[in-house]
């Protein structure tokens, strides 16, 4: 058997150094979540909107154009907050007032499974019963006043990140090193804009779904139909989680409502059917032309960082996605880690079908 050489031995080395650096740094960042998290929604945010406020920045004074950029940035949050608040609460009402029907659809379906050998429970008070009710309340309180904290925290990162993007961009120019600094600056506008492409991907993917299952519901004579469609339309921001959310409320008020079995599975299926075409094969096409990434890599990255961060990693995942693959692209030794996990094509095939 050969024996390894001091070059392969020290390769080795460096390999399993390597690992472990990547290892303990993912365990790290898994850890310090609690910090990193708003860190990295405020940068999402400042990276998106900094544009933005670059722009009004050409007719008003800086500070004003601030000002309205942060402005802005708020009211959207909190008219899609409305949104969905206001479409839950539309059909609550109904909800509860047709419970003893959603009770006797869960019997039925206690007894065709009983019948197949399969014991569940019998009624849905054996499921839910008032101290559940008491700890969901208590839980859903104390995470909206997390939330609320949390925000305010991602806020004041995004006012401070925003009002020093500009002097941050002077003090890279003044570097004694102006390639290290250009290829800084060149990462972050690059990000910028593909943080810019991938918000107008998903809100047009979010318009079309919301329009789909307004659609859905109309043709179907589903109440609320209007309400579904903005339901879906803001939770579909949110990868993965926020279709299935948006799935399953308007499929259960479906067997509440319908008197027959058939049109409430016919919805069913309908919706899914739209958040397949749409998530697997419509979003991923138009985001890997977009955003020079795989789909593979898009979805990976959703249940990486789900599984890191949890609802934030979700709608994180993309993103810091695209700018780790951002950086690969612009530094020399990491171009085939952007090359392989990206969607664009190898550098020697782009050559050859330009030529």
């Amino acid at each position: 058997m050969p024996e390894m050489g001091p070059v392969g031995s020290r390769r080795a080395v460096t390999v399993v150094t390597s690992l472990i650096f990547v290892i303990l740094l993912l365990l790290a960042v898994r850890w310090a979540g609690g910090f990193l998290k708003p860190v990295a929604l405020a940068l999402f945010i400042i990276a998106v909107t900094w544009p933005i406020k670059n722009a009004l920045q050409k007719f008003m004074p800086p500070l004003l154009a601030l000002a309205v950029t942060v402005i802005a940035t708020i009211v959207v949050f909190i008219v899609f907050t409305m949104l969905v608040v206001w479409g839950f609460s539309r059909m609550a009402t109904s909800f509860i007032n047709a419970a003893w029907q959603l009770q006797i659809a869960y019997q039925d379906a206690v007894k065709w499974l009983g019948d197949n050998g399969i014991s569940v429970a019998s009624s849905l008070n054996d499921v839910f019963n008032v101290s559940l009710l008491v700890r969901t309340i208590q839980q859903v309180t104390g995470q909206a006043s997390t939330t609320l904290s949390f925000w305010l925290v991602v806020l004041a990162y995004v006012v401070l990140g925003l009002t020093e993007v500009d002097k941050l961009r002077g003090k890279l120019g003044a570097l004694q090193q102006p390639d290290f600094a250009a290829t800084l600056i060149r990462i972050a506008d690059d990000t910028a804009k593909k943080f810019g492409r991938y918000m107008l991907v998903r809100t047009a993917m979010s318009a079309m779904t919301g329009l789909l299952f307004w659609g859905s519901a109309t043709v179907t004579g589903l109440d609320f139909p209007v309400e579904w469609g903005v339901i879906a339309f803001a939770l579909n921001y949110i990868p993965f989680i926020g279709s299935v959310i948006a799935t399953v409320f308007p499929s259960l008020y479906g067997v509440i409502q319908f008197e027959n079995w058939e049109t409430a599975l016919a919805l069913f299926i309908c919706l899914n059917l739209i958040q397949f075409i749409i998530g697997n094969y419509v979003e991923p096409m138009v985001s890997g032309s977009t955003l020079s990434i795989s789909p593979f890599i898009v979805v990976f990255s959703i249940f990486f960082w789900t599984f890191m961060w949890g609802l934030f990693g979700t709608f994180l995942g993309v993103p810091i996605t695209i700018a780790l693959l951002t950086v690969c692209e612009h530094i020399p030794s990491l171009n085939w880690v952007a090359e392989i996990l990206g969607g664009r094509p190898r550098r020697h095939e782009r050559v050859a079908a330009e030529a």
